[in-house]
């Protein structure tokens, strides 16, 4: 027999989980469904004194008076925050920890950060900047549960019921901080998925081998994952499916995540990048590091990529002078084109080895090195822990990427942006739209020549550009992006979906660098784009990558993946240099609240 312990979400008490827990008791098993204090029938008066640290307590209490040696705390929602503060305080009285449909939430994260319903996280907000320790957060109002997860498949009566009984919940369960001092962190868990509320085992896979490096730790063993076919509220839903599923959880079954073998033992973000490139001069301005194409004397390594040996020397690419070293593999002459957008082109003839021609394009002359250069902004994806070392601009993949820009000639920018949650998005917006304002007035740039190129998660943020594209913004790129929120991101404001606006203004060029082997999640939201964006009329180079997956720089760092950086890189410093592909336009994105 298990012993489960029932936590429900917000609003909800011990009577959202009564069919569950009866199926459960029929099959054998004890359930406790939880009603927590300050919630329907424990409500307080003003909701004065009941925080996170009080619900924690309250479960104590409820697990040292069950007469078993250790139970199996289930949390949904907001209720997975208090089940594990009790799992901190009680480890030996645990069994196994489940998560429904529900992040796991770290040390010092109040429940506030993951709300998914952007007025009621702004609601949270500035009940928390005014202090005052009391006060209660309303239940959504009739037709707006959805905010707050999929309510797909519940029965009408039901949803009626829930919206009838749900009560007002104390604002501090949600803004104090969760306290863990790790004594839990070894306890076996299990998420269960809500596939219709947009998780999935595929979609944990996906981050664990490819993911934001927080997600790594879900490969460790004491992780299983089950999916179950319905939306957020599968108490109300699918309570039958439920308790079965919640019976195998607790029987230790589910699938393993497993982060790659061989070279990929480290966190994705810290493999290297695909080309070894040496640095250049870097100035750093608070949250942002601009990369300068280096007017010295010395030897550089073109950006072309050849295996093999061979060396030609000549002169460099155009960014100062000094020479370039390549190499090279095949047999025969090969001719070296070097071409420089200002004044010049060198030409070499090379009689070692090398397989064909190339040509490089690079900015300013050697002559005249101060002349401001264009620049192409790099913006990484997330969310990213603001506690994450290095932060993304010191990992080798930014910083191959701004190196790579520099070395022709072009000011290669990185920042970090504060996107640490889902609801991060207008902050990270923020930061982007300063960092390319710090940019275009830097001495050493030419700021009616920016691009921006967008990855991952961080595609999100394409939208305000491409709804009020400014005349300087001569190139839009992004590689294996998603371009809508993903399913189960309700937490992301609605602004925030460059499907929906890309072509709607005259705005630049976009290159789009697609991963063959994509997650199904991200492939859908950039199918929407392109459909959206050939209605629309919109100018859309699709650079392929057909064996890469999602970073196929840093998993899959071999010759395709090499030549299609080359590609997508080369037509975005192109676009630097043409005129203007659209008029008008404001200054900078339009700021939406």
């Amino acid at each position: 027999m298990t012993t489960f312990v029932l936590v429900p979400g917000p609003f909800t008490g011990g009577w959202v989980w009564e069919e569950t827990a009866s199926l459960l008791r029929a099959a054998g098993e004890e359930a406790y469904p939880v009603t927590l204090p300050g919630l329907g029938d424990r409500r307080l008066p003003d909701g004065a004194g009941v925080d996170l640290e009080t619900h924690v307590q309250d479960l104590v209490r409820l697990i040292d008076g069950i007469p078993v040696p250790r139970v199996v705390l289930v949390g949904h929602g907001y209720g997975l925050h208090p089940v594990l503060g009790a799992a901190d305080r009680r480890p030996a009285r645990v069994a196994r920890i489940v998560s429904l449909d529900t992040g796991l939430p770290a040390d010092g994260e109040p429940a506030a950060r993951s709300v998914p319903d952007p007025g009621a996280r702004a609601r949270l907000a500035a009940a928390d900047a005014s202090g005052h320790d009391g006060g209660w957060i309303a239940p959504p109002e009739p037709g707006g549960w959805s905010r707050w997860g999929s309510t797909e498949d519940v029965p009408a009566a039901a949803l009626d019921r829930l919206e009838r009984l749900a009560s007002p919940q104390p604002v501090r369960t949600f803004t104090s901080p969760l306290r863990l001092t790790g004594a839990a962190a070894d306890l076996p868990t299990t998420g269960v998925l809500c596939t219709a509320n947009g998780s999935s085992v595929d979609l944990v896979r996906m981050l664990v081998e490819a993911g934001p490096p927080q997600f790594r730790e879900l490969g460790d063993d004491r992780f299983r994952f089950v999916d179950l076919a319905t939306g957020h509220w599968p108490m109300l839903s699918a309570p039958g499916e439920l308790a079965e599923v919640l019976r195998r959880a607790a029987a230790g079954e589910g699938h393993r995540m497993t982060a790659p073998d061989g070279p990929h033992e480290r966190p994705s973000h810290l493999l290297p990048f695909l080309v070894d490139l040496p640095e250049v001069p870097r100035e750093r301005l608070g949250r942002v590091d601009l990369h300068l194409p280096d007017t010295g004397t010395g030897t550089g390594t073109y950006a072309g990529t050849y295996a093999g040996t061979g060396t030609d020397t000549g002169t460099g690419i155009g960014i100062g002078t000094g020479t370039a070293t390549d190499t090279d593999s095949g047999t025969g002459t090969d001719t070296d084109t070097e071409t420089d957008t200002d004044t010049k082109t060198d030409t070499k003839t090379d009689t070692g080895t090398g397989p064909g021609t190339r040509k490089e394009t690079a900015f300013g002359t050697a002559s005249d090195p101060g002349v401001p250069r264009p620049a192409v902004v790099f913006v990484h994806g997330g969310p990213v822990a603001p506690d994450q070392r290095p932060t993304p601009r010191d990992t080798p993949f930014l910083l191959g990427y701004a190196r790579w820009a520099a070395r022709l000639g072009a000011v290669g920018v990185t920042l970090d942006h504060r996107l640490h949650g889902l609801g991060d998005f207008p902050r990270a917006a923020d930061d982007l739209a300063e960092a390319v304002a710090l940019v275009r007035a830097h001495p050493r740039v030419d700021g009616d020549r920016i691009a921006l190129w967008f990855f991952s998660t961080g595609g999100l943020l394409a939208a305000d550009w491409l709804a009020a594209p400014p005349p300087w913004l001569r190139c839009l790129a992004a590689s294996y992006p998603a371009f809508a929120p993903l399913p189960g991101w309700g937490a992301v404001e609605s602004r925030f979906r460059p499907a929906d606006v890309v072509g709607t203004a005259d705005g630049p060029p976009v290159v789009l660098t697609r991963a063959g082997r994509e997650h199904p999640a991200f492939a859908a939201t950039v199918a929407a784009f392109l459909a959206a964006a050939e209605g629309n009329g919109a100018d859309v180079e699709i650079v392929d990558v057909p064996h890469g997956r999602h970073s196929f720089e840093l998993v899959d760092p071999g010759e395709e993946s090499r030549a299609c950086v080359e590609r997508a890189m080369r037509s975005v410093l192109g676009h630097l240099e043409d005129p203007p592909r659209h008029p008008g336009g404001a200054d900078e994105p339009a700021r939406r609240p």
